[in-house]
């Protein structure tokens, strides 16, 4: 005779979720991705630009194989310094990985504070094409005029676009111009909806400001510490000073520009701290426009076991 519980099976686990740990440089969020991805079965996707590049270790703070504490990561080492960074390729290369892990019943963990990588990931996100005359065009200004002028062009034509993007970051607000000119419409108008193609739960790591600065501090001191300039001499040699952009990632641009005599060591010490906070808060602005990010507060030493419980009750929940 068959029992009732045969009638009755259970159904099949649900499907692994996206987990996304978001928020700005220093906040811990790498740390706090490789504690989930512990607990959820699960492996990290990077999601910070710069760390996609091979050799650039201790500037970006990727962490160390120990660190990684047997968790696979993956993303990290992708790219020679001298290879212009494309979000449409990490694009490809980052739903690869997802896709691969979810069909083996593993979780995505992504990490990093590049919004737009996030995103990328995530979202439906189709990158508008380019224009080589446009392109040239512009790219002949930037040689000629340097960034500033382009980022107050941009600033004027797509204010939200200039926020979030560095004016020291000539790449990017060449190709944001671009998209202006060829589209017709500003760079953050081609971002799509807040409509993610996965089932996402996004976790942000938020750190009061005045603790955060000087974290920022700190890491600085322990990058220079841990060999920054050693580092940035060995990549100069792989061509980093002519990689357009990897020679612009914080610490590097300011070492490089120690190096060729422009400022002296402790002037460019003292200014990747103070880049370093600018663009904290440029990270800032730009994931709290996200609505569906779960924002916890940052927690260290015993605190960590907090807020792994509190972004496990997120996960699990969705809420």
């Amino acid at each position: 005779m068959t029992s009732p519980d045969s009638l009755c099976p259970e159904p099949p686990p649900a499907p692994p979720r996206v987990v996304a740990v978001v928020g700005a440089t220093a906040a811990g969020k790498s740390d706090l991705a490789v504690d989930l991805a512990r607990e959820l079965g699960g492996e990290v996707v990077n999601t910070d630009s710069m760390q996609l590049y091979r050799g650039m270790d201790i500037g970006t703070a990727k962490l160390t194989p120990e660190e990684r504490r047997g968790i696979p990561h993956h993303l990290l080492d992708v790219w020679d310094v001298t290879e212009a960074a494309s979000v449409a390729e990490y694009q490809r290369l980052a739903r690869e990985v997802i896709d691969r892990l979810l069909a083996a019943g593993r979780t995505p963990v992504l990490v990093g504070g590049s919004g737009l990588y996030v995103r990328a990931a995530v979202d439906a996100m189709e990158f508008p094409g380019t224009d080589p005359q446009v392109r040239a065009a512009l790219e002949a200004e930037l040689a000629e005029q340097g960034s500033g002028p382009l980022h107050a062009r941009l600033a004027a034509v797509d204010p939200a676009a200039a926020a979030a993007i560095l004016p020291s970051n000539g790449r990017r607000i060449v190709r944001a111009l671009e998209v202006v000119e060829i589209t017709g419409r500003p760079f953050t108008a081609t971002l799509p909806d807040h409509t993610s193609v996965y089932d996402t739960v996004q976790l942000g790591v938020g750190v009061p400001r005045p603790e955060l600065d000087a974290r920022i501090a700190l890491r600085v001191d322990r990058m220079w510490e841990a060999g920054l300039l050693a580092e940035v001499r060995v990549l100069e040699k792989a061509g980093l000073r002519e990689g357009r952009t990897a020679s612009r990632a914080l610490g590097y641009q300011q070492v490089l520009a120690h190096f060729a005599g422009e400022c002296g060591e402790d002037e460019a010490r003292a200014e990747t701290v103070r880049a370093t906070r600018r663009f904290a808060r440029r990270q800032e602005s730009w994931f709290r426009r996200d609505p569906r990010i779960h924002w916890l507060p940052a927690g260290t030493g015993s605190d960590r076991s907090h807020l792994l419980e509190h972004a496990m009750d997120l996960v699990r929940t969705g809420q």
